[in-house]
């Protein structure tokens, strides 16, 4: 009886276990870009623009003028995250685009076991992604892209260094214009920490008389994964009026350190794409999750021949970490 009842808790056990939080660069799950967050990251369909490079790169296809994007998302707990996209449309060969994410986390203090409170001095820990995109559009209808992205994080005098590739296709079907797209973000290599802070000296035989108890050695840190995540989704623009729309989309979202969730979302489009009103809730089905309401705004001004510039404005809900805000500016050129 005693051991049925622990086979049966182990399994309880088991059962409740996930893989959240096993995952390095963590910053990488964080979405980018106003429009993208205010639709409840609902984007893998819907992106034509240079945040698509982080949601879908196959979604840069189909542009017929540089762009650039500038966001910067503020955070709980004081942490910004900065973005810059380019997009390069090439024609016939293909459109590049490169990025560029920082995470900036603060100043923090210098604590060690003697002194817990604090040694006076300070550091500051930083996250980066660096990306190159190559898309393009192999017929009329379907499109593929990827991203080559080199990660680095860095804490006091250590850092990991990572390489990742971002894979997406876009395919608009024959079935009431409805679009469906994948992406498989974040695969690559494990990130391991290392420098000078792993650095101590290290008696190999306390116990033996003579030994050398002053030879240099690296603790030995854990590797872990990078936050892979799978994400499929379907859109459509429903057109009414004159020259107004509105976008629906929803996806589907399987990432390797949490459990399967669903993003749905919305944007009305009104006087021939100049105001734009978004909503969107995240992480529908998810136990436990922390986030839901999102809503935005945007507004763009375009003349033909001359500098188009969007701004956008992102509202994101978290239970108990404090409400998200995010701010973007849009360049066409």
């Amino acid at each position: 009886m005693g051991l049925a009842l622990s086979l049966s808790s182990a399994v309880a056990i088991a059962q409740t276990i996930t893989k959240t939080g096993t995952t390095a660069a963590k910053f990488l799950s964080i979405g980018i870009g106003p429009r993208a967050i205010a639709m409840g990251g609902a984007y893998t369909a819907v992106g034509n623009d240079a945040s698509s490079i982080y949601w879908n790169p196959a979604g840069i296809t189909g542009m017929d003028q540089f762009q650039a994007l500038f966001t910067y998302t503020n955070l709980f707990a004081g942490i910004g995250v900065d973005y810059f996209g380019l997009v390069l449309p090439s024609g016939e060969t293909g459109d590049f685009a490169l990025n560029v994410t920082a995470v900036d986390y603060g100043s923090m203090g210098v604590t060690t076991e003697d002194q817990p409170d604090g040694t006076g001095e300070t550091f500051t820990p930083a996250s980066y992604e660096f990306g190159l995109t190559y898309a393009r559009s192999i017929t009329q209808d379907f499109a593929v892209g990827a991203t080559a992205k080199l990660v680095t994080e860095n804490i006091y005098h250590s850092n990991a260094t990572g390489v990742a590739f971002d894979i997406g296709t876009l395919f608009m079907t024959p079935f009431y214009d409805v679009k469906f797209a994948s992406s498989i973000t974040n695969f690559g290599t494990k990130m391991q920490m290392s420098g000078n802070d792993l650095l101590i000296r290290y008696d190999v035989d306390p116990t033996r008389a003579g030994s050398n108890n002053t030879v240099d050695a690296n603790i030995a840190t854990d590797q872990f994964d990078l936050p892979l995540r799978l994400q499929i989704g379907l859109a459509r623009d429903f057109l009414f009026l004159d020259g107004q729309r509105f976008t629906l989309a929803v996806d589907g979202v399987v990432p390797n350190d949490n459990n399967e969730s669903v993003n749905v979302g919305g944007e009305l489009a009104l006087f021939n794409n100049m105001v734009f009103l978004r909503g969107g809730y995240k992480s529908l089905f998810l136990k436990n999750s922390q986030e839901g309401l999102t809503l935005g705004i945007g507004l763009k001004y375009q003349k033909p021949g001359y500098l188009d510039i969007a701004i956008d404005y992102a509202y994101q809900q978290y239970t108990y970490l404090g409400n998200v805000n995010s701010f973007g500016v849009q360049l066409n050129f």
